[in-house]
């Protein structure tokens, strides 16, 4: 194992919390730097192998000394998603773009030799084209994406043959996680069609790359073991299946109908939307770098998230906070 401890922020969240107990499970020192916003108890804190810090990424040198000593610096925290992001815009740029190359410089003077970056495919915006590879022109639609964007070259700035940079653009997260998110399209479709016999779909044309929540946890694995050769200053796709939101809510109500026979036909009901995002991802580029390809499908997603409502895990799935980041971030007046 080249690299042995990894520093992750945001590593109590959606993809942290699936993402820490499978780097613990295949032999890694993992320490989680976290805001905790949506608190530590979805973490396997009794593991020797973990270590728990609540930290701002905003502080840089509490970032510094927190991270001294370790090999990989897996950078997830942000306020996440365009309507968390909009509800305190200085808040949200504060974290998402004013802490970001402060955070990379104390990193680096840290003693990090790699530092992997999650961006977001959402930073394409719109585009016609069938597939929409790494080169493809950044057209951001909110803030959200733009900053995403605009943190890429920051890295890139700071690498030299000591401290090694390597950005993911993922594919919007699906699928169930010890600390759940359902405001995520896929979790959406799937929570109304198990709790309210019913889907919402918001326009239907638009294209959305998804991404299974343990394919992207597998992906995080391979940049942090990969040769520097084959990532040094790279940037990857990671998405799956291209698929309109009506596709998705389709293979949704065919899945939740199998599960839960017992809840009859499952009604979908199409609305107007102003959520124009639409692109075709291809991650061609990491499956020839990396030999890396997802393998989890949409359908495994939904079934996933089926069985934790059998087994009552998610339970007041409409009501408890922790699972829509902005009404989390509302009540506990987030700062």
């Amino acid at each position: 194992m080249k690299f042995k401890k990894i520093f992750i922020t945001g590593g109590a969240g959606y993809v942290g919390s699936s993402l820490v107990p499978e780097l613990l499970n295949k032999g890694y020192e993992v320490t989680v730097y976290d805001i905790m916003y949506y608190t530590d108890k979805f973490l396997p804190v009794n593991n020797p192998k973990l270590k728990i810090i609540e930290g701002d990424i905003r502080d840089k040198e509490k970032v510094k000394t927190s991270c001294q000593d370790h090999d990989v610096f897996v950078h997830l925290a942000c306020i996440s998603n365009d309507t968390s992001f909009a509800l305190d815009e200085k808040l949200s740029t504060s974290i998402n773009l004013d802490a970001f190359e402060p955070m990379v410089i104390a990193a680096k003077s840290a003693g990090i030799k790699r530092f992997i970056y999650a961006s977001s495919s959402s930073v394409y915006g719109i585009s016609e084209e069938k597939n929409v590879t790494e080169d493809h022109p950044l057209v951001p639609l909110t803030l959200y994406n733009k900053y995403k964007g605009i943190c890429e070259p920051l890295l890139f700035k700071h690498t030299d043959e000591n401290f090694e940079g390597v950005i993911f653009r993922p594919a919007t997260v699906c699928g169930f996680a010890p600390r759940q998110r359902l405001d995520l399209s896929v979790n959406i479709l799937t929570n109304f069609a198990v709790n309210k016999g019913m889907i919402k779909v918001f326009g239907g044309n638009q294209l959305r790359p998804n991404l299974h929540v343990m394919d992207y946890c597998d992906a995080v694995e391979v940049l942090i073991k990969s040769d520097s050769e084959k990532i040094k200053d790279q940037i990857f796709n990671i998405g799956y299946q291209n698929l309109s939101i009506m596709e998705i809510a389709n293979l949704v109500k065919k899945v939740v109908e199998k599960e839960f026979p017992e809840k009859g036909k499952i009604e979908i009901i199409k609305e107007s939307s102003d959520d124009n995002r639409s692109y075709h991802i291809n991650s061609d580029k990491i499956k020839n770098f990396l030999n890396y390809s997802p393998k989890r499908s949409i359908e495994n997603a939904v079934q996933d998230l089926c069985e934790a409502f059998k087994k009552n895990l998610l339970k007041d799935s409409f009501d408890k906070d922790i699972y829509f980041n902005i009404n989390r971030m509302k009540n506990i007046k987030a700062k």
